[in-house]
C-alpha cells in the first residue's frame, strides 16, 4: 500500500506536464512548420521530436524544484520534481545520441540560447518575478522557434540556409502572438469600453508588432526573397489584433482568451504550411 502511495505522489500531473498550456502552440507551430519544410521523414526527425519534446517538458520539473527551494512550493513536491527531471533528461539524452548517431551533431548548437535564458526565468522564479515578464516570454519564444530550421534540416538533410529565414518568421509570428495576448488580457480588467483613441493606445505595441510582421514579409516577398503569398497569414493576425483593438476582452475569461489564441495561431500554421509549400 505504501508502495502505491508512492508511486502515485510521484505521477503528480502539475509537475509533469506544464500548466502554461498556450506554451505548447510555440514549440509545436514552428516544429509543424519545420517539418513539412523539410519536405520528408527520415530516421532523424522521430529523435528529433522526442528531443524537443523531452526539452521542453524537462521545464516544469526543473520550474517545481526551484520554487520548492526558493520555498514557494511545499518540499514534499522535490521527489516528483526530480524524478520527471531524470524521466525527461535519460529520454532527450537517448533522442540526441540518435541524432548524432546519424550525423545531425550540429543541430545542439540550437540548444546553447536555451541555456541563458531558462537560468534567467530560474532567476526569475527565486525572486518570485517571473510573472509578466514579456520580455523573456519574447525572447524564450524565439528560443523554441528554433525547431523549425531543426525540423527542417532532418528533412532535407543538412543545414539549409533557408531554416534560418523559418525560424525568423515563427519567431516574430510568436513575439507578435504573445504581444497580442497581453494587450487582451490587459483589457480584461476595464470596467467597461473605452473610447477608440483609449483603445488604439493600450493597443499600439500589438498593432505594431502585427503590423510590422505584414509590410516586411509583403515586401520581402515582393523583393523574390520568400514566396509571393506569405504575408497572408501575417495578415490574418493582424486583422485579429484590429478586431481585438476595436472589441476589446471587458471581462473575458483568460480561458476563452487562450482558445481564440489557440484558434488564430493553428489558422497562421496551416496557412504558413500551404503557402510556404
Amino acid at each position: 500500500m505504501d508502495a502505491i502511495f508512492s508511486l502515485r505522489s510521484l505521477f503528480r500531473r502539475h509537475i509533469a506536464l506544464p500548466g502554461d498550456h498556450g506554451s505548447w502552440v510555440f514549440l509545436l507551430s514552428p516544429l509543424l512548420i519545420g517539418l513539412f519544410a523539410g519536405g520528408r521523414w527520415t530516421p532523424a526527425t522521430l529523435p528529433l521530436i522526442v528531443a524537443l519534446l523531452a526539452a521542453f517538458l524537462i521545464r516544469q520539473p526543473i520550474t517545481i524544484a526551484a520554487k520548492a527551494y526558493s520555498g514557494r512550493r511545499p518540499r514534499d513536491e522535490l521527489p516528483a520534481a526530480r524524478f520527471w527531471m531524470v524521466v525527461y533528461g535519460l529520454v532527450g539524452m537517448l533522442a540526441v545520441v540518435g541524432l548524432v548517431a546519424q550525423g545531425f551533431d550540429y543541430l545542439l548548437n540550437l540548444a546553447i540560447p536555451a541555456v541563458p535564458v531558462f537560468a534567467w526565468h530560474l532567476h526569475l522564479i527565486t525572486r518570485r518575478a517571473e510573472r509578466k515578464q514579456i520580455g523573456v516570454e519574447v525572447v524564450a519564444s524565439g528560443v523554441l522557434a528554433l525547431a523549425a530550421p531543426a525540423a527542417m534540416w532532418v528533412g532535407v538533410g543538412a543545414a539549409d540556409p533557408r531554416g534560418w529565414i523559418l525560424w525568423a518568421l515563427c519567431w516574430l509570428q510568436s513575439a507578435a502572438s504573445i504581444v497580442h495576448a497581453y494587450l487582451r488580457l490587459e483589457q480584461r480588467g476595464l470596467a467597461a469600453v473605452p473610447d477608440l483613441s483609449t483603445r488604439l493606445n493600450m493597443a499600439r505595441r500589438a498593432l505594431l508588432y502585427t503590423g510590422f510582421n505584414v509590410i516586411a514579409t509583403a515586401a520581402l516577398a515582393l523583393a523574390g526573397f520568400l514566396p509571393p503569398l506569405i504575408f497572408i497569414p501575417f495578415a490574418l493576425q493582424f486583422a485579429e489584433t484590429v478586431w481585438g483593438t476595436l472589441r476589446p476582452a471587458v471581462g473575458a475569461r483568460p480561458a476563452a482568451i487562450g482558445v481564440r489564441q489557440l484558434i488564430v495561431s493553428t489558422l497562421f500554421t496551416i496557412l504558413f504550411i500551404l503557402i510556404w509549400r
